[in-house]
């Protein structure tokens, strides 16, 4: 029987992770250090999350995680605990800690149990690259370009990607990092990929939000991003493999199309900044097939959806701006 450990699971990716989980009947165990789970109860209802364990717990420690994964017989670990962008900026020791040595810990936390565990996933991203990286004439990321991270925070991607193909050379234990992009969808509502997110939000609310850039970009379903997570887990992959994530690659200008056509005067509200986000937007994502991944959902509808979520969370009076990373407005439509 499956039992899943989600590490970081009140983030945006662990909540969706989570919620697709407890969709399939799987057994899990939320591990976070916060208390705060209202990405899970924007997304979850009362008794799907009752049929989830918590555990709370900084990955840093690694006795504690061998603890919980003891505790409640985990066979899959997806580990998605980290510090985004800003904060590793604002506290790189902080943010290498918890990227770095939290992720080591994860490895050897599995090591250590060999032959009882799937391949460990986890959330690498393509940060890891820079815009120079990509190829100079077509303009599109390769899958064999050399990353050169142009932050703390894709160096500590890049260190966790390293980390991996040394435990597979030396202990032979498999992993599966999966780069995302720019995922968007309920929950979202920290770090520099953001904005979209926050501007659907803001269209709901009715009220204006600048998008911090307008170029484009590869957008990614956060349920994609859980189902493809997921697939990898329960994929038999041997190896250390990393793979970026397919999605649909948009500007700024199509974004507002699709929030527009989903929220009506949405087009008077949003507004970009005329920048473009310092990584490649045409990015390959060879060789993912391995893990079977799901269908990349539409940008209308991944949109759609977001804002039906939205929609049923101010019917009930629980569209709290500052849940979703805005300040405090008055009405919604």
């Amino acid at each position: 029987m499956e039992r899943f450990l989600v590490t970081g699971a009140l983030g945006c990716i662990g909540a969706w992770t989570v919620r697709t989980l407890v969709g399939d009947g799987a057994h899990v165990t939320a591990l976070d250090l916060g208390g705060d789970a209202h990405r899970l109860r924007n997304i979850l209802s009362a008794a799907e999350l009752a049929n989830v364990r918590f555990e709370v717990g900084d990955i840093t420690d690694l006795a504690l995680l061998e603890r919980v994964l003891d505790t409640n017989g985990i066979t899959n670990i997806i580990h998605l605990a980290a510090l985004q962008v800003p904060f590793c900026r604002a506290d790189p020791p902080r943010g290498a800690l918890v990227n770095v040595v939290g992720t080591v810990n994860v490895f050897e936390a599995a090591r250590r149990r060999a032959g009882r565990l799937a391949p460990v996933v986890y959330t690498s991203s393509i940060a890891v690259f820079s815009a120079g990286d990509a190829d100079p004439v077509s303009g599109r990321l390769t899958a064999t370009a050399v990353p050169h991270p142009a932050n703390h925070y894709g160096v500590y991607k890049r260190a966790n990607e390293e980390n991996a193909r040394i435990y597979w050379q030396d202990e032979g234990l498999s992993s599966i990092g999966l780069r995302p992009m720019t995922v968007y969808g309920v929950g979202r509502d920290q770090g520099m990929t953001s904005g979209p997110t926050k501007a659907i939000v803001s269209a709901v609310l009715d009220r204006p939000y600048q998008v911090p850039f307008a170029g484009p970009t590869l957008y990614q379903y956060a349920g994609d991003v859980a189902r493809t997570l997921i697939a990898a887990s329960r994929s038999s992959l041997q190896g250390a493999h990393v793979f970026n994530l397919p999605g649909v690659v948009a500007d700024g200008r199509t974004l507002l199309a699709a929030i527009e056509a989903a929220v009506p005067g949405a087009a008077d509200l949003i507004g970009f900044d005329p920048v473009d986000l310092p990584f490649p937007s045409e990015i390959d994502h060879d060789g993912i097939e391995a893990i079977d991944p799901p269908a990349v959902t539409p940008l209308s509808d991944g949109i759609a959806a977001t804002v039906g979520l939205y929609r049923a969370l101010a019917r009930d009076g629980r569209l709290v701006p500052a849940d979703h990373g805005l300040e405090a407005v008055a009405t919604a439509r």
